[in-house]
């Protein structure tokens, strides 16, 4: 019997990590409408192959790396009481994500016109893609410090405030990018323009939310534990941490790796799927929402040794992803067509017939996507990183990156067999989360 109480604190905790995921998508999506109208395929294709690039290191490294060790570590701490070592692991892991975020954007920054030519991007598209990349990677290691402290707050159950600073970057950046893009008040700047709201909007996020974790935070940075760095403490971060970052890379860089055999079906192609994916990426967010509502109430639950309690934690944040995609999922089968056409305009008609396509079939993914993210953020908050690291390794790399191989660049058919792809991945890794979760938590 699931107690309303249990509801409670799970929307109390989920609704603002799915408002603040949505905000966040909402974002990509505007831009890349603003993007799309004011430069066609093109520059959608040009700001689409960097930010695959830019935001899979993002995840792999930080947002499903390090910040995933750091909320398991403060929410356990949190459950037992133990507010010094939340406090602890809070320090150590800001200090190491800051180490992490200075190698990942140096690297980015040097290499970046080789990694966008081993991506398939050529000429024109090369050489804006290059320019936009390099602008765009400032922001990005403000992103990774914003993700950081994001997880120290989540670890003791904040969702909240990490909301507010996503309407707030979120903002900045759209009232930038309408003026910058277009050339309101100021000289057109075209997808340019995109990369400096990008830079300015991370740059005062990260003014705000460090403000906030200094002086009104409940789990604080604390200079002592910086200086005294427990190294155990810090060998215990990355050995959860890491097989949590390689299932991100797993995911993603097969994912990155499609998106690479995409790119050379042509742009009509890959802008076709990346309209499809930022309209699609909404309804991620109450799956990645009840995820992170999981990971830290299983987290505290384990903490307080009430593994009745970490079980009917998770099947809620189950039910309401499941409940919230499903919606999506009809949105989607039903009205493909409209969704597309907010992106390009009617010249572009081969771009939307194929996304409209790809966005009807990504209907049916939609229930699998939700199981999965939930049972995964639960067996992380337990503290075990590894059975989703094996999980998703499995699934991308021995289902989904070989079939779209085989399929599009081997048979030369369309990027909607991607799509149906992607399909059955979801569902076999939503079946084996869900199998290693009863086995964990019984």
């Amino acid at each position: 019997m699931i107690s309303k109480n249990a509801v409670k604190e799970v929307l109390d905790i989920s609704l603002p990590a799915v408002g603040e995921a949505t905000i966040y998508t909402l974002m990509s999506i505007f831009d890349t409408m603003m993007i799309g109208n004011y430069g066609g395929n093109k520059a959608v294709s040009v700001v689409g192959i960097s930010n695959e690039i830019l935001y899979t290191c993002v995840n792999t490294f930080i947002a499903i790396g390090i910040c995933i060790g750091i909320t398991s570590f403060i929410s356990r701490s949190v459950g037992a009481r133990k507010s010094d070592a939340a406090e602890e692991y809070a320090s150590i892991g800001f200090i190491v994500g800051l180490f992490i975020s200075i190698i990942v954007c140096y690297c980015l920054f040097k290499f970046s016109k080789e990694i966008l030519f081993f991506a398939g991007a050529r000429d024109d598209i090369l050489s804006l893609s290059n320019t936009f990349t390099r602008i765009t990677i400032i922001a990005i290691f403000f992103n990774m410090l914003i993700n950081v402290i994001n997880s120290i707050l989540r670890g003791y159950g904040n969702t909240y405030t990490p909301f507010l600073i996503a309407v707030f970057i979120a903002a900045v950046k759209l009232i930038l990018d309408w003026m910058l893009i277009f050339g309101i008040t100021v000289p057109e700047m075209g997808v340019i323009g995109s990369a400096i709201a990008s830079v300015v909007s991370q740059i005062v996020g990260f003014i705000y939310i460090f403000s906030y974790l200094t002086f009104q935070s409940k789990i604080k940075i604390k200079l002592r534990y910086i200086l005294c760095l427990s190294m155990d403490k810090v060998r215990r971060l990355f050995i959860l941490s890491l097989p949590s970052s390689m299932e991100e890379a797993a995911f993603s860089l097969s994912r990155l790796l499609c998106t690479f055999i995409i790119m050379r079906a042509g742009t009509v192609a890959f802008a076709a799927n990346q309209i499809a994916n930022t309209v699609e990426s909404i309804s991620f967010m109450p799956g990645m929402g009840f995820g992170v509502a999981a990971t830290t109430l299983v987290g505290m639950k384990i903490g307080e040794k009430n593994l009745k309690k970490a079980r009917e934690y998770t099947y809620v944040c189950a039910f309401g992803a499941v409940a919230m995609m499903s919606i999506f999922g009809i949105i989607f089968l039903f009205m493909p067509g409209i969704l597309v056409n907010l992106f390009v305009g009617d010249e572009e008609k081969g771009v939307m017939y194929i996304a409209s396509l790809c966005l009807f079939v990504g209907a049916f993914e939609q229930p699998s996507i939700a199981i999965s993210s939930v049972f995964a953020g639960a067996l992380k908050g337990s503290g075990d990183t590894k059975s989703p690291f094996i999980i998703s390794l499995a699934t991308s790399w021995i289902i989904r990156l070989p079939l779209t191989f085989y399929f599009v660049y081997i048979l030369k058919l369309s990027v909607i067999y991607v799509w149906w792809i992607t399909v059955l991945q979801w569902g076999v890794d939503a079946i084996l989360m869900f199998i290693c979760f009863e086995k964990k938590i019984y």
